[in-house]
């Protein structure tokens, strides 16, 4: 991408991005502390679909003007799969959610909480991330931070799911758990391809 000052077109594909993520952001705050109120809290499930479908409409925009420019700021293909890929964060934290009051959960696990947390940190560096993108900052230390928080996510995961198979836990709550606990760290893997796609373009020269 050219050093030079950013054209308009250029600026409002970038303030996208950072719309973008701090929707992720959003939605990952309040699955927290829709988790850490469980289940007084469950109500805040509505407010998590309305972010998704922020996120539907931000990633309209996007494609809609990669489709209607012909010089886009960066790689084209890079652009379209970071969309899909914060818009896939703010989908399984969606799904994570609406699982927990469809299965009527009770309380949540210690695991649920600390996977929340990590997304929920993984989040903040993606939001930062953008926001370095947009001011052509440097991007590496976010980027570094989100892979790190997504093998502490694969770690904090086994032991989740390991739990339920050594706590003679009921077998339909072991489903359950495990579709929650996949959601959680399908978002967390989100925001890793999020972060690789952003160090190509660093790498393609930002």
């Amino acid at each position: 991408m050219p050093r030079g000052p950013l054209r308009s077109q250029d600026r409002e594909f970038f303030n996208l991005f950072v719309e973008a993520g701090a929707n992720i952001l959003r939605s990952a705050d309040l699955l927290d502390e829709l988790m850490r109120g469980w289940p007084d809290s469950r109500e805040l499930a509505r407010e998590i679909l309305l972010c998704e479908q922020e996120g539907d409409r931000i990633t309209h925009d996007v494609i809609h003007r990669l489709n209607t420019t012909s010089a886009p700021p960066l790689d084209r293909e890079d652009m379209f799969s970071l969309a899909g890929s914060l818009d896939d964060v703010v989908d399984l934290i969606e799904e994570g959610a609406d699982f927990m009051v469809l299965y009527r959960i009770e309380a949540p696990m210690e695991q649920a909480l600390q996977l929340t947390d990590i997304l929920k940190d993984a989040c903040s560096h993606m939001a930062v991330a953008l926001e370095q993108l947009r001011d052509r900052g440097d991007l590496t230390p976010s980027i570094v931070e989100v892979n790190r928080l997504e093998n502490e996510g694969d770690r904090v995961s086994r032991e989740a799911l390991a739990s339920l198979f050594d706590g003679g836990i009921d077998p339909v709550q072991i489903i359950r758990w495990k579709d929650i606990f996949d959601r959680l760290e399908d978002a967390i893997d989100a925001c890793e391809r999020a972060t690789h796609i952003l160090e190509g373009v660093v790498v393609k020269g930002l």
